[in-house]
């Protein structure tokens, strides 16, 4: 028998297997020939087992082979075996910090904003080019003032949220902005509110005055309700989470968005989240720019003359009836009057939440939704 040369880097079982095949031996034929137990053979094919010299010497003498050709073969697969681990702690070493940066790889690969990937040079790519950086090192610039005056403790998976709607946003059409466009939308705005199915025209309204709207789904422990970025000076683009289904939470929040993009806000030094600002653990502020959006919101909606009228009159018995008079008095849906009292702390938050309608459903499905089980493709830069 020639000598063979390995050219490729594998257990010195494979060729035992092999030349088994070629001779129509079988493994207990060999550890016959070779006077060893069955059970040392079988595990010396399937690399459970290393050779030995003594056991070179004997399968070299059964195949006609010199044994040092099965002492390399070893040597060789041991070696590369050796390089393999340190090639996958260092993959390991790598990943280990991209988590250690707190960058939400989980939640980004399971919302299909980057493709999975077992090679750890593709992953990191992958990352970096989701949140325009070349480096890990890059991250702490990655927001140079928001992460310094921020009232919340911001996170890269707020920032996930915040690249990903950047990159959704330049795919929505909108007409060329201008502050008295936006001012002539809010009326046309208002007039959607008594019903939840009347949402579906938001979109298109705001499109028309100049402004983008986006929807996408929060990650979890971000707690973002909406966001207000700019493309550029003259492209504003108002992000909603939707994380609470609820009539109420949807029209505040929108306006909410709508009072930063009248103010510029965002597009100098203002955090461009809104975090919490609803619910029974909202942290809306009571002054400073948040309090002025906030108030511009809730008075939108219901000024607040009439609410503190009506709050005169009727606290503390709102019952259904009183509260539906006074939401068609307002032209505003029920639910809406709901979540104005819950935040004045006038009724509890587990009120009438029969009254806080459904709404997701319908935003859905005229604006550029992102999550809920549907990924939407980024278009190329």
């Amino acid at each position: 028998m020639d000598r063979r040369v390995a050219a490729e880097v594998f257990p010195p079982g494979e060729f035992i297997k092999d030349e088994l095949d070629t001779r129509g031996w079988t493994q207990n034929d060999l550890a016959h020939i070779i006077g060893r137990p069955p059970r040392l053979v079988s595990e010396i094919i399937t690399g459970k087992r290393s050779v030995t010299p003594d056991t070179a010497r004997e399968i070299g003498d059964a195949f006609g082979v010199d044994p040092q050709f099965f002492l390399n073969l070893e040597s060789m697969y041991q070696l590369w075996r050796v390089e393999q681990t340190k090639t996958r702690n260092v993959a390991v070493s790598r990943r280990a910090s991209l988590y250690a940066a707190n960058v939400p790889v989980r939640e980004l690969i399971r919302r299909r904003w980057i493709e999975p990937s077992d090679n750890i040079d593709i992953l990191e790519a992958r990352v970096f080019d989701f949140y325009g950086i070349k480096t890990l090192e890059e991250l702490p610039k990655f927001w140079p003032y928001a992460a310094r005056t921020s009232a919340h403790t911001l996170t890269l998976s707020h920032w996930a949220w915040m690249a990903r709607a950047k990159k959704l946003a330049r795919a929505v059409s909108a007409s060329k902005f201008s502050d008295s466009g936006l001012a002539a939308a809010v009326e046309p705005l208002k007039a959607l509110v008594h019903t939840p199915e009347e949402a579906r025209h938001v979109p298109k309204i705001l499109a028309d005055s100049g402004v983008r709207l986006l929807v996408i789904e929060h990650i979890p422990g971000t707690k973002i309700d909406g966001a207000c970025l700019w493309l550029d000076a003259k492209s504003p683009v108002i992000v909603l989470s939707l994380r609470y289904d609820r009539i109420d939470h949807f029209w505040h929040t929108l306006f909410h968005e709508i009072g930063h993009v009248m103010h510029k806000h965002g597009l100098i030094e203002c955090e461009p989240f809104d975090i919490n600002i609803f619910g029974d653990t909202s942290t809306r502020p009571d002054g400073g720019p948040e309090g002025q959006v906030d108030d511009f919101a809730s008075d939108t909606l219901v000024p607040k003359k009439e609410l503190d009228n009506f709050i005169a009159r009727v606290s503390p018995l709102y019952s259904k009836e009183k509260i539906r008079g006074f939401a068609r008095r307002m032209e505003v849906h029920p639910g809406i009057v709901v979540g104005q009292l819950q935040h004045r702390r006038e009724i509890d938050w587990s009120h009438n939440r029969d009254m806080l309608a459904k709404i997701r459903q319908f935003v859905i499905g005229t604006a550029l939704a992102d999550g809920w089980g549907n990924a939407i493709p980024v278009p190329a830069a």
